[in-house]
């Protein structure tokens, strides 16, 4: 009898509850509200409205039609809120939309731009997401097996983090649950780069990336991540990608790459560039730049000098394994 009462209860209260809503974002849309079951990896169509049946705990239950199980969980902030009111913004650090010479007074003017070698990262980091292999991957190679990928860029001193966000969201990022944090206002040109030059936007990466380091840049979301990414480019396009391909395997040390950074963007600038290193292997390159430009030469020339705790290292080759 007591469950009876209880389902008409719950069912009454799901019907008084149902509203549509707009999916924001292609946010991920989970069996349960724990997130660790996703039945053929379905996601929200941006654009789309969708029926919300229940509204708990920071998420949303919504029918997605033609999928089974129909009924998903998604974070509250994938979708309009009800009623035209904006429910989320008390939780959601500014990234509207600026052009960048209204941000331009505010804008970081030292920085530092962490690039990662992904091969060296997944020798030793094999459990992140972003570092396993499917079957495709292992009858080719993956875009960011041959290059340098983004970690972030990082407005400097190194205490200038969380400009302006909310302690709740603050709580998530440092317990790493990066999948709860808001989801960015992005261009679709922005988000196919990512995927690309920043391999942990599979594991919300970018999330983490904005909430911690680019609330603090001076700029909105789109131009943060944007600027990260042509500088990132900058060093692809060089001798320096190109040096780090042809030495697959080797041991190389911090004077020769400096020096290709000398040869390629400027006498001085090599003196901004530190290596980062894990069990022998250079895992990425840390550039000390300075701000307000999109050259990456102009900015290394502003750059502070820098000294590196690692001195030398050899260059990992894609997958795992030495």
């Amino acid at each position: 009898m007591y469950r009876v009462i209880a389902l008409l209860f719950f069912t009454t209260l799901i019907l008084f509850a149902r509203y549509d809503a707009v999916a924001l974002q292609e946010c991920e849309a989970f069996n349960n509200m724990k997130h660790t079951r996703n039945t053929h990896g379905v996601h929200l169509q941006k654009g789309q409205s969708y029926m919300v049946l229940n509204d708990h705990k920071g998420q949303r239950l919504v029918l997605v039609k033609g999928e089974q199980p129909a009924q998903r969980w998604v974070e509250r902030t994938c979708l309009t809120p009800k009623n035209g009111l904006d429910d989320t913004k008390a939780d959601t650090p500014a990234d509207t939309a600026t052009s960048k010479e209204e941000s331009e007074a505010n804008l970081s003017k030292e920085n530092l731009l962490a690039l990662s070698w992904h091969n060296a990262f997944c020798q030793t980091h094999r459990y992140k997401k972003e570092c396993k292999r499917n079957l495709l991957d292992l009858l080719g190679k993956r875009r960011s097996d041959d290059r340098f990928v983004l970690h972030g860029l990082w407005p400097q001193p190194r205490s200038k983090v969380y400009c302006g966000v909310p302690q709740n969201l603050i709580m998530l990022d440092k317990r790493k649950q990066w999948r709860k944090l808001p989801p960015l206002k992005l261009s679709e040109a922005t988000r196919q780069k990512l995927k690309v030059l920043m391999p942990g936007y599979s594991s919300y990466l970018h999330r983490h990336e904005w909430i911690k380091h680019g609330t603090c840049y001076g700029t909105d979301a789109e131009h943060y991540f944007a600027d990260a990414l042509h500088l990132t480019e900058q060093v692809n396009d060089s001798k320096v990608r190109a040096f780090f391909l042809n030495n697959i395997g080797k041991i190389v040390d911090l004077p020769r790459i400096r020096h290709l950074f000398d040869m390629e963007f400027g006498r001085g600038a090599g003196r901004k560039v530190t290596l980062e290193c894990k069990h022998g292997l250079v895992t990425g390159i840390w550039l000390h730049i300075g701000g307000g430009s999109d050259d990456l030469a102009t900015l290394l020339r502003e750059g502070k000098s820098a000294r590196s705790r690692c001195k030398r290292g050899r260059i990992d080759k894609a997958g795992f394994g030495r």
